[in-house]
């Protein structure tokens, strides 16, 4: 309508323009790719999978062991992948609960470790650390819990979505659908659901403004709608 009658007035066809008040329209935020947590607990059992099987290298199972330990801190925790990778060795040792993140603009956040990822870590460092791994030393005298050759000296974000995305072809996923972004997603999207508050998600994501939290309000949004269905005494059965 704005168009048609700036055209209108521009051609002198109308001598006013009624459209010029109207507001344009806000383009709306499109809503995060997430897996569902049965999509998650397949990558993580394949994953778990792929650390024991009989016929790996002592070369491949540690490589396998470094990604499911990627796996079980990403989705424990939602850090992003830059965080992730550059997580320092000290983050697997004396059975910490909880980990020292630096996030954007260098602010630091404590952020909570599960069962099960901290159990990942302490057996990845073990098998980093073993003596029948021929880089031992190297390993050893790395800081970081993911070493590698680059220059960065850890991870790179790269090498980790291309594991990431093998990992889902062989967990029956589409890679399309998977990125250590997407894992971050869920993470958020899974506490949301799950009941957790708003606030302590934006905490636990590093998230300077709520607003950028809110994004994942359509997930509270789709739960409550639920509740209201199925609890309400007047919803309809």
């Amino acid at each position: 309508m704005r168009h048609l009658f700036r055209f209108l007035l521009n051609e002198r066809i109308r001598s006013d323009d009624p459209a010029a008040i109207l507001s344009a329209p806000k383009r709306g935020r499109s809503l995060p790719k997430v897996l569902s947590i049965a999509d998650v607990d397949r990558m993580l059992t394949r994953a778990k999978q792929l650390t024991q099987t009989p016929a790996a290298s002592p070369t491949q199972r540690l490589r396998a062991m470094r990604l499911h330990c990627l796996l079980e801190v990403l989705y424990a925790t939602g850090l992003r992948v830059s965080e992730l990778v550059a997580l320092p060795r000290s983050a697997a040792r004396n059975d910490a609960r909880m980990i020292v993140v630096r996030g954007k603009g260098s602010k630091e956040r404590l952020v909570p470790l599960n069962d099960a990822s901290r159990a990942a870590m302490g057996e990845y460092l073990a098998a980093m650390e073993a003596p029948t791994q021929g880089n031992k030393a190297d390993a050893k005298a790395s800081k970081w819990l993911f070493p590698s050759f680059g220059e960065s000296g850890h991870l790179t974000r790269q090498h980790f979505a291309r594991d990431l995305k093998q990992l889902a072809s062989a967990a029956a996923i589409s890679p399309r659908r998977v990125s250590p972004h997407v894992l971050r997603h869920a993470f958020a999207s899974h506490l949301l659901h799950n009941g957790a508050d708003l606030r302590i998600v934006q905490t636990l994501l590093g998230h300077t403004d709520i607003s950028t939290t809110q994004i994942y309000t359509h997930v509270v949004e789709e739960r409550l709608k639920s509740l209201v269905r199925d609890l309400h005494p007047l919803a309809e059965k």
